[in-house]
């Protein structure tokens, strides 16, 4: 077997800086040499120029496809009459289905990689069109799935204040649930970010086979977040993520409707800004009227926000996986204010790396006693970063991963051993 690994890794959407996490694992992966062949689908136009400009710095190949608004709406209307879940249907294209299966025919893969539940009808149809003819052909099939989706709309259903979040939850979790118990004796191993996602998997598992659940949490990279203390604003609090996201759109309400009145009636000068892509209307209407609150949209780069405010707040309400607005905030060095949700996939000690706070008047206590101790900050800036670089460095992340796969190929058979 060759010291490299030739990784076909499918992404139902665009790797980007937004997109943390495919986008390292597969930098971090052609950075130790092995041979990436990224198989997406582009959105837009400046995705579409994202991956040619990550093709060229990395020396990864991509195979990439559109998919338009039609295409999609086309899948979620068909995707109601069927047994799946609409989130599993929702990046579908039998075009680029074949395309992929293609390409594994005439290429030599060690191990297929597949993010999300989005993508995971990839892996599915691969594995049915290589069935019949000679199974050991396809290589072992590794499906990070992220996040537990059923655990997420669980709690989505208690908690979102997101109409898109209710309506979701009330059509999806039944099915969801089912199809992610099915999908756990699929494949040869399965990822998740966080421990708890792990127990929210095992919790599906009754009387049928499983393949191995490990956690690989998502990393920072460390040398593109970093501090720079001097732009620092005294007191201004930021809130990043994407702002179409019904966690997202819940945690923001919260944060502008319960949180920042308790502390305005002391402190009438904070300002608050919700930086993040596609703000729902819920979430603009909080800058209506409210000279306070900035609501951004999309930015070109979200570390001028981390490294200006004073310190960085995610009063998530619910939610799976890791955080990554909590992470970035830490590597550049902002003092973060977090809800007890918001880090329970993370090592931290409250009090040590960040400050934690549920209910709205803590929150509020826990927002002005860090504006007003300049000395807290500072040991919560420099803690904070202390801990991503110990704990979330996506070197050691990927070196993990690299591991994960080579057990798989032994344990399963790599059909092109040398």
């Amino acid at each position: 077997m060759t010291d490299f690994l030739r990784i076909l890794f499918i992404v139902p959407y665009a790797p980007t800086l937004i997109r943390t996490r495919p986008y390292n694992l597969v930098r971090f992966l052609a950075r130790r040499g092995h041979r990436i062949t990224l198989a997406t689908l582009w959105e837009h136009e400046d995705e579409r120029a994202f991956l040619g400009r990550l093709a060229q710095e990395e020396g990864i190949q991509v195979l990439a496809a559109p998919l338009g608004v039609v295409r999609k709406l086309g899948n979620l209307t068909t995707g109601l009459f069927t047994h799946e879940p609409l989130q599993a249907r929702y990046c579908w294209s039998s075009g680029f289905a074949r395309r992929l299966e293609k390409t594994v025919r005439e290429g030599e893969f060690d191990v297929i990689h597949v993010e999300h539940l989005r993508g995971v009808r990839y892996a599915l149809h691969l594995q049915s069109q290589f069935s019949h003819a000679n199974p050991k052909s396809l290589p072992p099939i590794v499906w990070d799935s992220v996040d537990s989706i059923t655990h997420l709309f669980e709690q989505a259903s208690q908690q979102s204040q997101s109409l898109k979040g209710r309506v979701m939850t009330k059509v999806e979790l039944g099915r969801t649930r089912r199809y992610e118990t099915w999908l756990l004796g699929q494949f040869q191993h399965v990822l998740v970010t966080s421990p708890k996602d792990k127990a929210a998997f095992q919790s599906l598992i009754f009387n049928h086979q499983s393949a191995p659940i490990t956690v690989l949490p998502n990393g920072v990279d460390l040398r593109y977040f970093y501090p720079d203390d001097s732009l620092r604003k005294p007191a201004t609090l930021v809130f990043s993520g994407k702002m179409s996201y019904h966690a997202n759109v819940t945690a923001a309400v919260f944060l502008v409707k319960e949180i920042m009145p308790r502390v305005w009636r002391r402190r009438p000068d904070v300002q608050v800004q919700i930086v993040g892509k596609d703000p729902t209307r819920e979430v603009q209407a909080l800058a209506s009227g409210e000279p306070r609150v900035t609501v951004t949209g999309l930015v070109p780069d979200i570390r001028p926000y981390l490294r200006q405010a004073a310190l960085a707040v995610s009063p998530i309400r619910y939610g799976a996986g890791i955080q990554n607005k909590v992470l970035e905030a830490m590597a550049c060095g902002a003092p973060v204010i977090a809800s007890s949700l918001a880090i329970s996939a993370l090592a931290v000690t409250p009090g040590q790396e960040l400050l934690v706070a549920d209910d709205p008047d803590d929150f509020a206590q826990q927002i002005l006693r860090l504006l007003e101790t300049p000395s807290l900050r500072e040991r919560l800036s420099r803690s904070g970063r202390a801990y991503v670089e110990a704990h979330h460095d996506w070197g050691v992340i990927v070196a993990n991963l690299e591991a994960i796969y080579r057990t798989v190929m032994n344990s399963n058979g790599s059909p092109h051993d040398d």
